[in-house]
């Protein structure tokens, strides 16, 4: 094919093409018309609080996916979504895809509550994944098709209720190494202690036993070997409550579920169970939620949807009290409670729900050692 800066000679007996001289080619382009050049189609450029917003949303993906996934190059990786976390969703992806080419973002429908299963197909994806991120609104960490993904060998990170402002902000911009030695550091504080008591100014006081083998360290936002399970923003301590040992009374002063409360929730509680709720609008909401969640089991198992189900306290000093329970069940100094279902933690109710409420400035005992008091974690 002839260069585009040759042409042909004059006679036939030319062996081929000769240069065009480059004077000649100036003369010839000064004799042309002036070419008409195209306007370029104007560029939208977003604001800059958005480019803000899109390099925050990368940070905190590319946090989660090389910190506290340690995704590693080839493995499978799901990212489940609904249509209230999808920006969520893409950024993991996007993030997941530079670590390897094997991820999997889904939108699965929003759930109705905390606890409800996921549809079939994404079940059966989750059990083929080596990791599982699943920011949406309702949280599937109480939920069989999580157990299954982690006994079959997945390490998994819940994010329910995750926003957009809480991905990029809080407890999500705290150290996580940070919080996994500070962790740590608790096991010879709770070694032998059986007793657990929480009191607080707006009438808390509450009485426990508890397992001090089976304090629950792990969930410091370092997710990294298989069979592991994390909440994100991580950073808290927790444990089951001993069937039928708690009594007393709980004022839920914080937040419940995803919502300050307007007015404090007071939970009567015998033998393990509430027996009674009072207060605001919360205090309504739940008495629905755990009505419904009952009707929906045989009748001799109804009451165990009202099992105080799990109990911890916050240690991730970043987190806010914000009126998500995600995040506010992690800020230092907060304590929570969850009703519903206790069997990821070894319980036996199996009723389907599992919602969490916080108190916002308690004092906790661990027999006759304080570890918390009106809101100040004393542990150095």
């Amino acid at each position: 094919m002839a260069s585009p800066f040759r042409r042909k000679g004059k006679g036939r007996g030319d062996e081929g093409a000769i240069d065009i001289d480059i004077a000649d080619l100036i003369d010839l382009e000064e004799g042309l018309p002036e070419p008409i050049v195209a306007e370029e189609p104007a560029v939208e450029t977003p604001p800059e609080g958005d480019l803000q917003d899109i390099d925050l949303m990368a940070k905190s993906a590319q946090t989660v996916i090389d910190t506290c996934m340690d995704l590693r190059r080839g493995e499978n990786i799901l990212v489940i979504c609904d249509p209230t976390t999808t920006d969520i969703g893409q950024a993991l992806h996007e993030a997941a895809s530079q670590r390897s080419d094997r991820v999997l973002l889904i939108v699965m429908p929003k759930g109705r509550h905390h606890g409800e299963e996921p549809p079939a197909p994404v079940v059966n994806l989750m059990r083929q994944q080596q990791v599982v991120i699943a920011p949406t609104r309702y949280s599937l960490t109480h939920t069989r098709a999580v157990r299954q993904a982690i006994k079959d060998g997945a390490r998994v990170a819940t994010m329910p209720g995750m926003s957009n402002e809480m991905f990029t902000q809080g407890g999500m911009s705290a150290d996580f190494t940070a919080i996994k030695k500070k962790m740590g550091e608790m096991t010879p504080v709770m070694r032998r202690k059986r007793i657990v008591n929480v009191k607080s100014n707006s009438g808390t006081n509450v009485t426990f036993e508890v397992n001090w083998r089976e304090w629950k360290l792990d969930d410091n936002g370092i997710c990294n070997r298989p069979r592991m399970l994390t909440n994100l923003p991580a950073g808290k301590i927790f444990t089951l409550p001993r069937e039928g040992t708690m009594n007393g009374t709980i004022v839920i002063d914080g937040s419940w579920d995803s919502a300050l409360v307007d007015e404090p929730v007071v939970l009567q509680i015998e033998d393990g169970l509430v027996v009674d709720v009072k207060g605001g609008t919360a205090a309504a909401q739940i008495r629905q939620a755990f009505g419904e969640a009952a009707k929906r089991l045989r009748s001799k198992e109804q009451e165990n949807v009202w099992t105080v189900a799990e109990f911890g306290f916050g240690m991730n000093p970043n987190a806010r009290l914000m009126g998500n329970v995600l995040e506010d069940e992690k800020r230092l100094g907060t304590a929570y409670f969850s009703l519903g279902d206790n069997t990821r933690l070894g319980g036996t109710a199996a009723v389907g729900i599992h919602i969490s409420g916080v108190l916002d400035t308690p004092s906790i005992w661990l027999d006759e050692t304080p570890i918390v008091e009106d809101g100040t974690f004393l542990i150095d």
